[in-house]
């Protein structure tokens, strides 16, 4: 449970696949977690032995989400995240995408939230190349970061 450079994580990947394990890969921004972000990171780890994350940097969550976010800085995100018991390890990544750290560390699961069309999903080719599957998982209703942003933010206004 550590938050590893992408040559530390593909180390860890080849030690886990000479053990014989199977390697789960997940991403996104995990800014404000909450309990929706903890149900889908279990799930995706019940997919296989060992899960790492990819986290967007700050830099790419301000250019895919705007220039309010992230709330929570990278190493902080990243911290919180190797904590949880279901986590083997986290990579912070600057790419907008997840391509490249999918592409280097060959996952042998690759998942992603049900909202994510299956011909949208980032590395999925990748993946299955090398026949590995792609798990969409259910999305937890009722839990979003933006829905908490939203909310934070309309308190102020009403004080």
């Amino acid at each position: 449970m550590s938050v590893l450079s992408l040559d530390d994580a593909a180390a860890l990947v080849d030690a886990l696949r000479r053990e014989g394990r199977t390697v789960v890969f997940t991403n996104g921004v995990f800014d404000l977690l909450h309990p929706g972000h903890v149900r889908y990171l279990q799930a995706a780890r019940a997919e296989g032995d060992a899960l790492i994350i990819g986290v967007n940097s700050d830099r790419s969550v301000r250019a895919n989400k705007g220039p309010s976010r992230p709330i929570t800085p990278e190493a902080e995100r990243a911290e919180i995240l190797a904590a949880l018991a279901c986590v083997d390890a986290v990579v912070i990544f600057d790419e907008e995408t997840p391509a490249a750290i999918i592409g280097r560390l060959q996952p042998d699961v690759l998942v992603k939230g049900a909202d994510w069309a299956p011909d949208a999903i980032v590395g999925r080719d990748v993946v299955e190349a090398r026949g590995g599957r792609v798990v969409r998982v259910p999305v937890e209703a009722g839990w979003s970061t933006s829905a908490i942003v939203q909310k934070i933010q309309a308190g102020r206004a009403t004080g």
